[in-house]
């Protein structure tokens, strides 16, 4: 499962984030490395919790402590700290963006163009 885990400069940059971790109050985690190495897994495979192999722990403490974090926060904590620049002056040009080949030029349904025989015909039935 090596392809799946952590690198080290990935787990230093996380580690002081985590809840859990030795010296701080509460208990502490049990090895919170292998424990995120679980749900990079889980994110990965897109498999359900039960799939999760048995090296990563029991998939129900797994499934657990993932849950306790997540109503606590500490998921949105690390996103928030780790995501990328604010890209809101991101601009796109309309040159750059391009439109499916039958985005545009369909007749649209229900509607006939003004000009044609059959709603010429139709409007000289209703006033007749």
């Amino acid at each position: 499962m090596a392809r799946y885990a952590l690198s080290d400069a990935t787990w230093e940059r996380l580690a002081p984030l985590l809840p859990g971790r030795p010296g701080t109050p509460g208990r502490s985690g049990d090895d919170n490395r292998r424990f995120l190495d679980a749900v990079v897994w889980i994110a990965r495979n897109g498999g359900p919790w039960r799939d999760l192999p048995a090296e990563f722990g029991r998939w129900n403490s797994v499934w657990r402590r993932f849950d306790r974090w997540a109503k606590r926060g500490v998921w949105a904590r690390l996103f928030e700290h780790f995501q990328e620049p604010d890209l809101e002056w991101l601009l796109l040009d309309s040159t750059s963006v391009r439109a499916h080949q039958h985005a545009a030029g369909a007749r649209k349904r229900g509607r006939r163009p003004s000009g044609s025989p059959s709603a010429r015909r139709s409007v000289a039935h209703a006033a007749g």
